[in-house]
């Protein structure tokens, strides 16, 4: 799920009251790609139950096609396409085997910032600090693999990152990066569906879950001294289309890095929004005035091929309109990695997660221990 924070640093005296202007060659075309793959021995107890397992994680696999180039006047124009196997969003079983759009965009950068327009992550999302990440491929903000157990398997992962418009058609704004600070700022239309291709034909449907929605967001990145520092805040805020609840999400982030230590850590709320009760890491409309609260702290060091680190996230859902209701779930991950070359990681992953889920009648509980080694391609 996690993908890379946007950089936006290039500052091209151009303008877009520019006559027309094509670039004397063809846009250059790029194919990248990535999987990550884990071995996992499974320890769950779920209210009592034991039970020993062995899984294997096939997660984050994709492929991605990106065209950019320089037009006459100076201005990059570009279009990004991800192509993801299998549906991480919830999507039934059967559709495990498809291969869908995960993003599909279009972008033009020079001198006055970088829009975007197309199915892609907004601001707030792209622009965001948190933990670090020490497993290749994997860590405990928003992970690509969650080896939960029990009550959790209608529970979405933990995560601080703005996630209500995830991929879904919006446009987008980023001022250019001045003296270590940005500025972003993105509207969608609808959030009905998660994805960029939806929304291409005709208008965008009604009564779907978030309507209107407004996400702006600010960071820094620089140095200060020896210090590399990371800083960002963001808010979003919607509308439901078929109650009269504003959904919303803010929060903060920040990154710093000395000397082969990286210490990094974020906290979000979100209200009227439900994402834990649900099979899908994306949050919908919460009609009982769902609240949720994650904040998450790491720690990892990297010298040469070596990275190892500890990180911990935690996040509690609640329901304002039932007493008592409640989802709590704690991330702990121990680990590191190795780069055996170019774009081949080969690491080890040890998870501890609690879930805790509390009614007004009693609660019950599940732990998941598990320890596995991870491979992660890329090209």
């Amino acid at each position: 799920m996690k993908k890379t924070l946007l950089g936006t640093s290039a500052l091209v005296t151009a303008s877009l009251l520019a006559g027309p202007a094509f670039a004397s060659d063809p846009l250059t075309v790029t194919v990248s790609g990535g999987i990550v793959t884990g071995f996992y021995f499974v320890d769950a107890d779920d209210n009592g139950a034991s039970t020993d397992d062995t899984k294997v994680a096939i997660s984050a696999r994709s492929l991605e096609i990106n065209g950019e180039g320089t037009l006459d006047n100076g201005l990059v124009a570009g279009a990004s396409l991800v192509i993801e196997l299998g549906d991480d969003e919830g999507a039934s079983t059967s559709q495990g085997d498809e291969a869908t759009f995960q993003e599909a965009f279009a972008y033009l950068e020079g001198g006055f910032g970088r829009v975007e327009i197309g199915g892609t992550d907004g601001a707030a999302f792209k622009m965001h600090y948190t933990s670090p990440w020490f497993v290749p491929g994997n860590g405990v903000d928003s992970p690509n693999i969650f080896n939960s157990n029990g009550i959790s398997s209608t529970a979405a992962s933990p995560s601080t990152y703005a996630l209500s418009t995830e991929d879904a058609p919006k446009i987008s704004y980023f001022t250019p990066r001045l003296s270590g600070f940005q500025l972003g700022a993105s509207y969608t239309p609808d959030t009905g569906a998660h994805d960029p291709i939806s929304n291409g034909f005709g208008v965008s449907p009604t009564g779907s879950s978030i309507e209107e929605v407004f996400e702006v967001a600010a960071n820094y990145a620089g140095e200060i001294g020896s210090v590399e520092l990371g800083v960002d805040v963001f808010y979003v805020t919607g509308e439901a289309a078929t109650a009269s609840i504003d959904p919303e999400e803010i929060g903060i982030g920040a990154s710093l890095g000395f000397a082969g230590f990286t210490l990094g850590g974020a906290y979000k709320e979100s209200q009227d929004l439900s994402g834990g009760y649900l099979a899908t890491s994306i949050p919908i409309v919460g009609g009982s005035q769902v609240e949720e609260t994650v904040w998450t702290v790491g720690l990892a060091y990297g010298t040469g091929p070596w990275t190892v680190g500890v990180a911990y996230i935690e996040s509690e859902i609640e329901s304002g309109t039932t007493s008592g209701n409640s989802l709590t779930t704690d991330f702990l991950q121990v680990g590191g990695g190795y780069s055996l070359g170019a774009g081949v990681d080969l690491g080890l992953d040890i998870q501890f997660i609690n879930n805790e889920a509390a009614t007004a009648g009693g609660s019950s509980d599940d732990e998941a221990t598990s320890a596995g080694v991870v491979l992660a391609i890329s090209f």
